[in-house]
């Protein structure tokens, strides 16, 4: 289970217990199970700072803080503090990126469920795509739409999200698609050959709904599973 740990504390020398944090992460390199860590500073008051460190699980937790130099940089932080920090342990009950989650339903309902038009409630009015796939490398949501249209149309695509990586307003997606050349494809006629694909895509969001989006596939290994290019 992911345990996190909260860090509070108050300090007017905020800027050198940050400057602190960079000496933990260059002295634990290699060595430290944290896999996050965040620090902020309050608002409505600056010498209020918290920092949350993440954890695979509380077991990794202690392993980290069991490290040396872990105790060394606690030391010199309390030493920066207006008194002890207080700590607060957690053991996550629930983790969503609603980002990931607006993602896979582009995946689910505009490619497996071949609804074009739910890329209206997904996407917002200012949409832009670019791939190079397609007539154009930076396409506003109707002309995407109209295109993608035909090329889903025309194989019939299932994919399989393989992993899925978000950071801020950016989700970062690998994918595998399996289809069936059943269509017309750019000028092609419909050959009825299975076909596969891996590629990525990543995704801005913004305001609850995808705002960009830029594709990768493997296009020639395509072409080449319908014969249209020698391999």
């Amino acid at each position: 289970m992911t345990f996190m740990q909260v860090i509070d504390c108050k300090t007017s020398r905020a800027d050198e217990l940050n400057r602190l944090m960079d000496t933990w992460v260059e002295a634990t390199q290699g060595k430290r199970t944290a896999t996050h860590s965040i620090v902020g500073r309050d608002r409505a008051d600056s010498t209020h700072v918290v920092e949350i460190v993440e954890f695979p699980s509380y077991e990794e937790a202690m392993k980290n803080s069991n490290l040396p130099e872990t105790d060394r940089i606690f030391r010199e932080m309390v030493a920066l503090c207006d008194g002890e920090p207080a700590f607060t342990n957690l053991d996550v009950m629930r983790d969503e990126q609603l980002n990931k989650i607006m993602v896979r339903s582009f995946f689910e309902d505009v490619v497996n469920a071949r609804n074009v038009d739910a890329a209206d409630a997904l996407c917002t009015d200012d949409y832009r795509e670019h791939d190079p796939s397609l007539s154009s490398y930076d396409l506003g949501l109707a002309q995407a739409k109209a295109e993608n249209r035909e090329t889903i149309a025309a194989f019939e695509p299932v994919a399989t999200i393989e992993s899925l990586v978000a950071e801020g307003d950016m989700v970062c997606a690998r994918v595998s698609f399996k289809g069936r050349h059943v269509g017309t494809y750019q000028g092609m006629e419909a050959t009825g050959r299975e076909i596969s694909a891996t590629g990525h895509a990543t995704f801005r969001c913004e305001g609850g709904k995808i705002a960009e989006s830029w594709w990768n596939l493997d296009d020639l290994g395509l072409m080449q599973q319908l014969g249209a290019i020698n391999a």
